[in-house]
C-alpha cells in the first residue's frame, strides 16, 4: 500500500539546474543569428511584398494602395497563364527525367564503383555556375558552329534548331537543366541508398527474388523520404530557372520558353512595374507551397517501409 500510494502521489516539480539554465542560455545565443537573419532576410521582404503587390509600385513614384487591381489585372493576363504553362511544362519535364536519371546514376555508382574521383566528376555539373552551363550549351548547341549539330547533321541530313523552334525550345532547357542538377540529386540518393542495410537485400535474395523485384519493392520504398526530398527540391529549383532561359532564348522564340520568373523581371526591372511584378511573385509563392505541401503529403516524406 505504502508503494502504491507513493507511485500515485503527484511528483513535486523541479526547477531546472543551473547546469540546464546555461544550456537555454547557449541555445539562445546560437540560435540567435540565424533567427535574426530570417528575420531580416525572409520575413520582412514576404511581408514587405505582400503589401505591395496591393498597390501600384514604379521605382520613381511611392506606393500607392489599389487593392485588388493587380490581382484582377493577373487573372486576365494571357501572357502570365501561357508563362504559367511554359513553366508547367518546363519543370514536369524536368522533375520527371531528373528523378530518372539521378535515381539511376545513383544506384550506378553505389553497385559499381566506390570511386571518390567519379563522385566528384558526377557532382562537377552541378559546381558550375547556371550562366557559364547555359553559354556553354548555347555554344554547343548553335545551328551552325555548335558540335552537337555537326553530329546531328551527320546522322540525320539535317540541322534541329534546339534553342530556336517552338517544339524544341522547352524540353532543351529542360534537359541542360537535369544535366546541371542531377550530380546534386544523384549524391542525395546514393546518400539514402548506404542507409540501407544488406541484410534485407541478403533476405530477398534468400526468398527467390531477382534484383529488378528487389529494386521494385525494397530500394524504393526504402528510398521514399529521400526522393521526397529530392522532388521537392527539383521542382521549386525547376519553378525559379531564370539565369538558364536569360541567357539562352530570352524568352524566344515567340514567347515559347518566356517562363513565369523572366516574365516577372522584364515587369519589375524592364518596365519597372513593380507592384504588379509582386504580385506575380505571391501567386508563385503561394503556387509553390501549394504543391510542396502536396508532395509532402503524397509522398509520406517522413516515413518510409521500416517504420
Amino acid at each position: 500500500m505504502v508503494t502504491i500510494a507513493a507511485a500515485t502521489r503527484p511528483r513535486r516539480k523541479t526547477s531546472p539546474g543551473p547546469a540546464h539554465r546555461a544550456d537555454w542560455k547557449l541555445a539562445l545565443v546560437l540560435i540567435l543569428p540565424a533567427t535574426a537573419g530570417f528575420i531580416v532576410f525572409a520575413a520582412v521582404p514576404v511581408l514587405r511584398g505582400i503589401y505591395l503587390s496591393f498597390t501600384r509600385f514604379r521605382i520613381l513614384t511611392p506606393a500607392t494602395w489599389s487593392g485588388l487591381d493587380n490581382y484582377r489585372r493577373l487573372i486576365g493576363d494571357d501572357v502570365f497563364w501561357k508563362s504559367l504553362g511554359v513553366t508547367a511544362q518546363f519543370v514536369v519535364l524536368s522533375v520527371g527525367l531528373g528523378l530518372a536519371v539521378s535515381l539511376a546514376t545513383a544506384v550506378v555508382m553505389h553497385r559499381l564503383t566506390r570511386s571518390s574521383v567519379v563522385r566528384g566528376l558526377v557532382l562537377l555539373p552541378f559546381l558550375v555556375s547556371g550562366v557559364v552551363a547555359a553559354l556553354i550549351w548555347q555554344w554547343m548547341l548553335d545551328p551552325g558552329l555548335g558540335i552537337v549539330n555537326v553530329v546531328v547533321k551527320a546522322i540525320a541530313g539535317h540541322d534541329i534548331l534546339f534553342l530556336g523552334s517552338q517544339g524544341w525550345v522547352v524540353p532543351t532547357l529542360a534537359f541542360i537543366g537535369v544535366w546541371k542538377s542531377m550530380g546534386y540529386n544523384a549524391i542525395l540518393i546514393f546518400a539514402g541508398l548506404q542507409t540501407i542495410s544488406p541484410q534485407i537485400y541478403e533476405a530477398g535474395r534468400l526468398d527467390g527474388a531477382s534484383e529488378p523485384r528487389m529494386f521494385a519493392h525494397l530500394t524504393l520504398p526504402l528510398l521514399r523520404p529521400i526522393m521526397a526530398m529530392v522532388a521537392v527540391l527539383t521542382v521549386i529549383s525547376s519553378f525559379q530557372v531564370f539565369d538558364l532561359v536569360a541567357v539562352t532564348t530570352k524568352g524566344g522564340p515567340a514567347n515559347a520558353s518566356n517562363v513565369l520568373p523572366l516574365y516577372i523581371y522584364g515587369k519589375g526591372f524592364a518596365e519597372f512595374d513593380f507592384g504588379y511584378a509582386l504580385t506575380m511573385s505571391m501567386a508563385l509563392f503561394v503556387l509553390l507551397l501549394a504543391i510542396t505541401f502536396a508532395q509532402l503529403r503524397l509522398l509520406r516524406a517522413n516515413e518510409s517501409d521500416t517504420n
